[in-house]
């Protein structure tokens, strides 16, 4: 039996960031390190350093684009009638004080000092991805617009912003490729709960003994609220399972290529 977590929506537009999240990784990287012998390796793979710029902008006001996407559907999944429980109840991805709940009742977990926290829909460590995501994309956004636009952009701030913007917007583009390729991957797909891979985001639905192992307190409010039965799923063809295997750990691995390269070359980085 599988319980249905994620929208066909939800899972698109997690393809969507992925792709162009590596995209964008990719062409920055290529122009980051175009001092070293691997960067204009990376760059030459999308055309030269100069065809990297134009892919690396045009990526990112596609990813720009599906952000706002994002906001748009958010807003209409708020139940305005009822915004207190819509905004800060259990399906909620606006952290609450059950969440640093949870964090104290792991920590002592993790010390053999009491019981693992009952967790519902949303971990607090999804939600922290989650954060960590939406916050840095207007930040990188905005820097990345400054830089595209410096002319228009020195119409109403001063000179010395775009060297600001700059600074920023790698700074913040390197802590994302960092987090994302070490924190994420590993509480992603490398958990012994999950592992070989967390399969929830591209199949939608989890099967019903791995809910309850790890998010019980959802299981059981949608047994009580009389949910259970409309969130379950049927659970993914073999031959989808080997798509998203392959697609997912193909990312994994390029993910690492670019950090474990990005490691090696960081003494090489170009601030200009």
């Amino acid at each position: 039996m599988y319980i249905k977590r994620f929208s066909i929506f939800d899972r698109v537009f997690h393809i969507f960031l992925m792709l162009t999240f590596l995209i964008q990784t990719a062409t920055g990287f290529s122009r980051l390190f175009i001092t070293t012998a691997w960067g204009k390796q990376l760059s030459s793979l999308f055309g030269g350093y100069e065809s990297c710029g134009l892919i690396h902008r045009r990526a990112g006001m596609i990813m720009l684009a599906g952000f706002l996407v994002h906001i748009i559907y958010l807003l209409t999944r708020v139940n305005w009638q009822d915004l207190g429980e819509s905004l800060f109840g259990p399906d909620s991805l606006i952290p609450n004080l059950d969440d640093v709940r949870h964090i104290w009742q792991r920590t002592l977990w993790t010390f053999g000092l009491g019981s693992p926290p009952e967790l519902n829909r949303w971990a607090y460590w999804e939600k922290f991805d989650y954060w960590a995501v939406f916050w840095g994309m207007p930040l990188l956004a905005a820097t990345g617009l400054m830089l595209i636009y410096p002319i228009l952009t020195s119409r109403y701030m001063p000179g010395w912003s775009l060297n600001v913007a700059a600074l920023l917007h790698k700074a913040e583009a390197i802590l994302a490729v960092t987090y994302i390729f070490i924190v994420h991957f590993f509480v992603g797909h490398l958990r012994p709960t999950c592992f070989p891979m967390n399969e929830v985001m591209f199949s939608g639905g989890l099967a019903l003994e791995e809910a309850l192992e790890e998010k019980p307190a959802w299981v059981a409010r949608l047994k009580t609220e009389g949910k259970l039965e409309a969130a379950t799923a049927n659970p993914p063809e073999l031959w989808f399972r080997v798509v998203y295997f392959v697609f997912g750990y193909g990312a994994l691995g390029f993910g690492l290529y670019m950090l474990i390269n990005g490691l090696i070359y960081s003494p090489y980085v170009t601030l200009h």
